[in-house]
């Protein structure tokens, strides 16, 4: 089915290694072993079978390998859907994945990681990687088929150049708490992606609608990336907060925000369908909201019941979203959102940051006691009050946005360019244009190439 336009036999191994080369010249450069990492370091005073304990490790490590599921598994399971873009759903996740983490342990390091002109890593830079690799696959789920994977390592590269200064301005600058990245991971990857997606509109997509499709095991596959997501979201909400009370909060405020998501999501799926009927697309997506909802006030004293409200609200946006909001946002603002990341993490992750900003303005050390400065690290500052916290966190919404809105146009112009291979708007959601498939499914490519979209409807079936 390739054709020269298409062929990556060039085009993605020379970028893929020169990509390569340049991040292993700069980790030789700049990147090393943190104290908790270094042999030397970390023994310069002896070691004690007690001590080693004390090792950050042990307490981020289960966190870290929570969240790297998430990222390899859940994210490339979840975009699965797609009847005839399996490969390409977990196989482009996994490229874009192992990419980013690298480009982003270097941006982040440059930003808030940089002792004596090097950067330190260990287990939390590990993290952080991992959260900004998030961010790029959920602007990934927006474009969803009708990329190349060389557009997708493009897009990677200024993407996680921009998380970066943005996380920098949020946490560093305006001092917001944000834990479980509502504002800097979901909002900020949500809206680039889709500004990506205005940008690389294709007006005649509907020559690929008949692949813009799930199967019965198509959907199944997807939902098992669903039910990873929900299983390990609150390690990824709660990896990098304080140890003790704020982790464990954290950890128990997504548990409780994704129940009630979740009931929300079955209520209002059944709601919504003129027959009763569940669908499977509001609970693959619309039951993780809740996650993303709580992520920005996680760690603050929001209690049980305040996440049980946020996550309840959450699953009710993010349905009516995919029910009424996605066919508006196509025919009328023409962003074709494959996955409706608007959905699962644009309105909820919204949602989050303004939760996230009442929630500060609420806070006193009458309800948090000693804890009040766990949580709000600049709380020690004469200058500090919980409405000017409530502020830096919206005006972080703020920033975020326009990072994200600016950023995805600009690199979604650069994408523009006739030089990537894309597929054509007759090719799209379509594996066989990039990868090797097995006899059965390339005689079915075949078949479906010459046939019209009733003959390939029943193929399908």
């Amino acid at each position: 089915m390739a054709d020269s336009s298409t062929n990556m036999r060039l085009r993605l191994p020379l970028l893929c290694i020169i990509l390569e080369v340049i991040l292993i010249i700069l980790f030789g450069v700049l990147v090393e072993y943190n104290h908790d990492t270094d042999a030397k370091k970390w023994n310069k005073n002896g070691t004690h079978s007690a001590h080693e304990y004390e090792n950050e490790f042990y307490y981020r490590y289960p966190s870290f390998q929570d969240v790297h599921v998430m990222i390899f598994v859940g994210f490339g399971f979840l975009m699965t859907f797609l009847q005839r873009y399996g490969f390409s759903s977990v196989g482009f996740n996994f490229l874009i994945a192992a990419f980013s983490l690298q480009w982003a342990t270097l941006m982040q390091g440059f930003f808030h990681g940089m002792e004596h002109g090097k950067i330190h890593v260990g287990v939390e830079s590990m993290i952080n990687a991992d959260f900004c690799t998030g961010s790029v696959l959920i602007s990934f789920g927006a474009i969803l088929g009708k990329t190349s994977p060389v557009q997708l390592l493009v897009m990677a590269v200024f993407e996680v150049t921009l998380f970066a200064v943005n996380e920098f301005i949020l946490l560093s600058v305006l001092g917001a708490n944000d834990a479980g990245g509502s504002m800097t991971i979901h909002t900020f990857g949500a809206y680039f992606g889709l500004v990506v997606s205005r940008v690389l509109y294709r007006p005649t997509l509907d020559k690929s609608k008949h692949r813009n499709s799930s199967v019965y095991h198509s959907d199944l596959f997807a939902m098992i990336g669903t039910i990873y997501l929900w299983m390990y979201w609150p390690s990824f909400n709660s990896a990098v907060t304080q140890y003790g009370d704020p982790q464990h909060r954290t950890a128990m405020n997504t548990y409780y925000s994704l129940a009630a998501c979740t009931l929300a999501t079955f209520a209002f799926s059944a709601l919504l369908s003129h027959e009763g009927k569940l669908d499977m697309v509001h609970i693959q997506n619309a039951a993780l909201a809740g996650g993303v909802a709580v992520g920005t006030a996680g760690e603050m004293m929001l209690t049980p019941v305040g996440s049980m409200i946020v996550g309840f609200l959450a699953g009710t946006i993010s349905v009516l979203g995919y029910k009424y909001l996605t066919p508006v946002l196509e025919k009328k603002l023409k962003i074709q959102d494959t996955c409706g990341v608007h959905n699962l993490h644009g309105m909820p992750g919204v949602l989050g940051a303004v939760v996230g900003a009442v929630t500060a303005c609420l806070a006193s050390k009458d309800v948090y006691g000693e804890g009040f400065q766990k949580v709000f690290s600049e709380s020690e500052s004469v200058s500090w009050s919980a409405s000017h916290q409530g502020v830096m966190q919206a005006l972080s919404l703020a920033v975020t946005l326009g990072m994200a809105l600016f950023g995805g146009l600009l690199t979604g112009l650069i994408l523009k360019l006739p030089i990537y291979g894309s597929p054509s708007d007759t090719h799209c959601f379509e594996d066989g244009l990039y990868w090797e498939l097995p006899g059965e499914e390339e005689d079915h490519t075949e078949l479906t190439e010459v046939a019209t979209p009733n003959e390939v409807e029943k193929l399908n079936s």
